[in-house]
C-alpha cells in the first residue's frame, strides 16, 4: 500500500505525538493519534498507528501495541519510522536480533538517520557484534565528524576488536582538530589524552605511550594518574632505578598504598626476603606512623622474624585502638604455624594487660584501659574465625563488661552466634547493638538481615522503616528504591520458613529491578 503523506496541519501534530512520547506524555500522545486516525483520509496512516503502537507498550498493553505497529508496517512498508519504531517494540523484549534487522531495514528507507544508528549501535555492542558496531559508528563519524561522541565511538569499536594502533591513530587524529591551550584546564581534554595512553599501553607501545605522558603531562587534570603511568611505563621498559623514584614519590603522597610497594619491590628486584624486607625497614624509618609497610612484610616472612614484625604491628594496633586490624591480617590464616604465633601473642597481651596493665612484664610504660578492650575484640574475631565459638564468647563478654557501650562489641557478638547457628539469639544481640545508636544506618541495615535470617520478618520491616519514606509501607519504599539485599534476604526467609509462594514473590520482583537495570542500560 503507498504511503499516506499527511498535510501540514495533520503533519504538525504528528510531531506533537513523537515530542510526546520523547517526554513521557503518554496520555497526550494518544490524543493526538486519535485526531489524526479520526479522519477518515488518514484512519490507516502507517507511522501514526506505529506511533500508537508504541505509545501503548509504554503503558503496557503489548497485544494491542504490537497489532498496530504490524498494521502500521503493512500500510507503509517504505516508512523508516514504522520499521524503527518495530525495532522499539522488539528490543522491549529483548528479542534484540530481531531489533536489529528492523533498523537496518528502517535505514534502507532514510540512511542517514541519526537516531537509528545510534540505536542500533547501542544494540550491536550489547550482542557484541563488534564488525557491525564499527561499521555503524564509521557512519555516525561521517554523518558528525565535529563530535566528540563520533571519534570516541569509532575509537572504541577498534580498541574493542584489539586493533589498539588503529585506535590509538584515531584518537590521535581527533586530538590535532582540538585547539586546547597548554595552560588551560579542560577536563574532557585531559581525560581523552589519559584514554589515548591507555590504547597504547595496551598495544604494547610503551614507549610511546612513555612519551606522550611526558609531551601531554601538563595539560592532564589527573596528576596521580600521569605517576601510576609512568612507573607502570619504567617497570615494563625495564628502566627500575626510575621507577623506583617514582614509586617512592608515590610513597611520599600515600604510604599505605599497597600497590605502591608492590611496584616498588618490582623496581628494586630484591633477591632474597631478607633483602625485600630491607625495603620495608627504610619505609618504617621514613613513615614511623605507617601501617601497610608493617603489614606486608607479614605475607613472605617466616619463623622469629615473623614472630618480631608481628609484634610490632599488633602492639601499634592495638595502642591506637584500631578496629579492622583482625581483617587485615586475615589473609594469614591459611598459614597454620603464623595462626598458632597470633594466637601466641594476643593471648599473651591479653594475661599481661590483665595482670600488669602492660603487653609483656618487662614493658616499659603502662598501656591505656582501652588496649586490653582491643586486644579481647581481636581474640573474639580470632577464636570465632577458628571455629572455637566459646572462646569467642569468653573474650566478648568481657569487652562488654568493661565497656557496654562500645556497638562493634555486639555486632561481634552476633556474628559469633551466627556462625555457631543460633540466629534467633545473634538476631537478639544485633538488636542491641542498633539500640546504642539508632541513626547509624549501616548497623539498622544489620539488625534487619540478622532478623530476616531468624525468620522475624515483621521485625526486620519495622527496623527498616526507620530509614524509610513516611507515608509509605517500609517493602513498598525498600521496593521503589530497588533495596536488593533486602529483597533477597526476604525471599530467604520465606524459603527457610516454605512459604515457596511468597519467596517466588519476592524472586519476581528481584527479576523484575534487574530487567529493568538492564533495560536503562540500553536506552542510555
Amino acid at each position: 500500500m503507498p504511503s499516506i503523506t499527511l498535510p501540514q496541519k495533520e503533519n504538525a501534530l504528528f510531531k506533537r505525538i513523537l515530542r510526546c512520547y520523547e517526554h513521557k506524555q503518554y496520555r497526550n500522545g494518544l490524543k493526538f493519534c486519535k485526531q489524526i486516525l479520526t479522519n477518515p483520509k488518514f484512519a490507516e496512516h502507517g507511522e501514526t498507528l506505529a506511533m500508537k503502537g508504541l505509545i501503548l507498550n509504554c503503558l503496557g498493553k503489548k497485544e494491542e501495541a504490537y497489532e498496530l505497529v504490524r498494521r502500521g508496517l503493512r500500510n507503509d512498508l517504505k516508512s523508516h519510522v514504522c520499521w524503527h519504531v518495530y525495532g522499539l517494540l522488539q528490543r522491549s523484549d529483548k528479542k534484540y536480533d530481531e531489533a536489529i534487522k528492523c533498523y537496518r531495514n528502517a535505514l534502507k528507507w532514510d540512511k542517514d538517520n541519526l537516531h537509528i544508528l545510534r540505536d542500533l549501535s547501542l544494540l550491536q555492542i550489547q550482542m557484541r557484534d563488534l564488525e557491525g558496531y564499527r561499521e555503524t559508528r564509521y557512519q555516525l563519524l561521517q554523518l558528525r565528524p565535529a563530535q566528540r561522541a563520533s571519534w570516541i565511538g569509532y575509537a572504541v569499536a577498534y580498541h574493542l576488536l584489539e586493533d589498539f594502533e588503529m585506535a590509538a591513530k584515531i584518537v590521535e587524529e581527533f586530538r590535532k582538530t582540538q585547539q586546547t591551550s597548554p595552560d588551560k584546564v579542560d577536563y574532557e581534554y585531559s581525560e581523552l589524552l589519559l584514554y589515548q595512553n591507555q590504547v597504547l599501553r595496551e598495544a604494547g607501545l610503551y614507549k610511546e605511550a612513555l612519551d606522550h605522558l611526558n609531551s601531554y603531562e601538563k595539560q592532564i587534570c589527573d596528576k596521580l594518574a600521569v605517576e601510576e603511568t609512568r612507573g607502570e611505563l619504567f617497570l615494563k621498559l625495564e628502566r627500575p632505578e626510575e621507577a623506583a623514584v617514582v614509586y617512592r614519590r608515590l610513597l611520599e603522597r600515600n604510604p599505605e598504598n599497597w600497590a605502591y610497594y608492590h611496584g616498588l619491590e618490582k623496581a628494586l628486584k630484591p633477591n632474597s626476603s631478607e633483602e625485600r624486607l630491607k625495603i620495608y625497614e627504610d619505609s618504617w624509618v621514613k613513615f614511623p606512623k605507617g601501617l601497610v609497610p608493617r603489614r606486608l612484610p607479614l605475607n613472605f616472612l617466616t619463623g622469629e622474624k615473623f614472630h618480631e614484625c608481628l609484634d610490632k604491628y599488633l602492639r601499634m594496633n592495638f595502642i591506637k585502638g584500631c578496629p579492622p586490624v583482625f581483617t587485615t591480617l586475615k589473609s594469614l590464616y591459611t598459614d597454620k604455624e603464623k595462626v598458632s604465633i597470633i594466637e601466641e601473642l594476643v593471648v599473651g597481651y591479653e594475661s599481661n594487660l590483665k595482670s600488669c596493665r602492660m603487653f609483656s612484664e618487662n614493658g616499659e610504660y603502662f598501656k591505656p584501659p582501652t588496649t586490653l578492650l582491643w586486644v579481647q575484640y581481636f581474640l573474639a574475631q580470632h577464636f570465632d574465625f577458628i571455629n572455637q565459638p566459646s572462646r569467642a564468647l569468653e573474650y566478648i563478654n568481657s569487652a562488654i563488661d568493661s565497656t557496654p557501650t562500645l556497638i562493634e562489641l555486639f555486632a561481634i557478638k552476633a556474628k559469633i552466634y551466627k556462625h555457631a547457628g543460633n540466629i534467633k539469639e545473634a538476631a537478639r544481640w544485633m538488636d542491641e547493638a542498633q539500640a546504642l545508636d539508632t541513626a547509624d544506618r549501616f548497623i539498622n541495615s544489620k539488625c534487619a538481615k540478622y532478623m530476616m535470617k531468624a525468620s522475624l520478618i515483621k521485625d526486620a520491616e519495622e527496623m527498616c522503616s526507620k530509614f524509610t519514606r513516611e507515608g509509605t509501607s517500609a517493602v513498598e519504599n525498600l521496593n521503589e528504591m530497588q533495596c536488593m539485599w533486602f529483597q533477597t534476604e526476604c525471599a530467604l526467609s520465606y524459603k527457610s520458613m516454605n512459604k515457596f509462594g511468597e519467596a517466588l514473590k519476592k524472586c519476581h520482583e528481584i527479576e523484575r529491578v534487574g530487567e529493568e537495570i538492564h533495560l536503562m542500560q540500553l536506552l542510555r
